[in-house]
């Protein structure tokens, strides 16, 4: 089987104009190679995230790690933390490791691995070059309306509605 195939569009470039902000990292270059420790084989950790500039009525964020490359139409959620007060604006290398490595209040939902964590890149050997998308979005709500059961799915569906902003880094992997 070949999993050759176009290159998917960035998929936040396709959902309505936001504000940005700036997220930044001392683990993930923007459009730089991951490094080894947030690759599935290599480490399983959670980069480093800060963040400033959010927009006048942010309440909350939700963080998450998207893969769009993955050969499947639905690509592959690979980190997705909801309800992370608004007062704090960083995340330390690791606390995609369980709810107990995050801030008060704030949970994991389900990647697509079907854990409550985040799962490093993980592309097909010999595939095309993966993007990871790692995505801080302002939310206008305390609480985005989700709980741990919900999918990714639900959870981008609930932020259709109460995005206030998008801070974007993408670091990128091929086996």
């Amino acid at each position: 089987m070949s999993l050759d195939r176009p290159v998917h569009p960035d998929p936040y470039a396709l959902l309505p104009s936001v504000p940005s902000f700036t997220v930044t990292s001392t683990d993930v270059a923007d459009g730089q190679p991951l490094d080894q420790a947030q690759v599935h084989a290599g480490g399983n950790t959670s980069p480093q995230l800060r963040w400033s500039g959010a927009p006048e009525g942010t309440k909350s964020y939700v963080v998450s790690c998207f893969d769009p490359d993955a050969p499947i139409v639905s690509g592959f959620w690979h980190w997705v933390v909801c309800d992370i007060p608004a007062d704090v604006t960083s995340l330390d290398t690791g606390a995609g490791a369980g709810d107990a490595s995050l801030p008060a209040g704030a949970f994991h939902v389900r990647n697509d691995r079907g854990s409550l964590d985040f799962m490093g890149a993980a592309p097909p050997q010999g595939d095309q070059v993966h993007r990871y998308f790692f995505v801080v979005t302002a939310v206008g709500e305390e609480k985005l309306g989700v709980d741990a059961s919900a999918s990714p799915a639900v959870v981008g569906f609930n932020l259709a509605f109460k995005t206030l902003g998008r801070a974007i880094i993408t670091g990128t992997y091929q086996f």
